[in-house]
């Protein structure tokens, strides 16, 4: 698996119903939520993205506002605890929900969390390396066939040692993705599914503050 993701999505309602049929993206809102989060970076129009790309690296961000539903990908979402989340980003939601999704392939690692109205009702952080560090409310119903044993990881015969997870974390991030949001980056395609190049997104560059440019 070659996945990676680390990104927010904002939300009124569901999210995956807001990008089920392929919204059209708000230009002025997508750089006003951008202006609004990384202030007071300079930010540089790069180009055009999409859904399947939502890991930038370095100062670069994707942004796309849509009706029902935002989306936001940068670096700051893919840290090891979900619940230390910066809280200028809560605070951006006005009401909405909040969904972090964050995986990462070199290392089998997986986190998300959801905030409603502002507080935390769930967080996940696991990896075979360091097992489960962030493990915060009750589990949401598509995770539970993993925990239950249901998709467990088949070791290699010459391996002495067992997967030391029930499942592996891509998997069920992967899971995630497509009962949260309605598209998957790896797997089986489906019908259902939402193709997610097709939903654009804008990349951004963060730019240093003038007076931090001597630094």
């Amino acid at each position: 698996m070659g996945a990676k993701t680390w990104m927010l999505v904002y939300a009124e309602g569901s999210a995956r119903e807001a990008l089920k049929n392929r919204p059209v993206l708000d230009a002025d809102a997508t750089l006003e939520l951008a202006t609004e989060l990384f202030a007071p970076a300079q930010l540089e129009r790069l180009g055009d993205g999409n859904l399947a790309f939502t890991c930038p690296r370095g100062r670069d961000i994707c942004v796309g506002c849509f009706p029902g539903v935002s989306v936001v990908a940068a670096k700051e979402f893919g840290g090891d605890y979900p619940s230390r989340l910066p809280q200028r980003f809560l605070a951006a939601a006005a009401g909405r929900t909040v969904w972090l999704h964050a995986m990462h392939s070199v290392v089998d690692w997986f986190a998300y969390a959801k905030w409603v109205n502002g507080k935390l009702v769930r967080s996940l952080s696991v990896s075979p390396d360091t097992g489960v560090r962030e493990d915060f409310g009750a589990r949401m119903s598509f995770e539970e066939p993993y925990w239950a044993g249901l998709h467990p990881v088949h070791s290699d015969p010459d391996d002495d040692e067992d997967y030391p997870l029930p499942f592996h974390p891509l998997d069920m991030a992967e899971a995630a993705l497509a009962e949260l949001f309605g598209y998957q980056l790896e797997g089986d395609a489906s019908a259902d599914l939402v193709d997610p190049e097709s939903i654009p997104l804008v990349r951004y560059r963060r730019s240093r503050p003038w007076w931090q440019l001597w630094r």
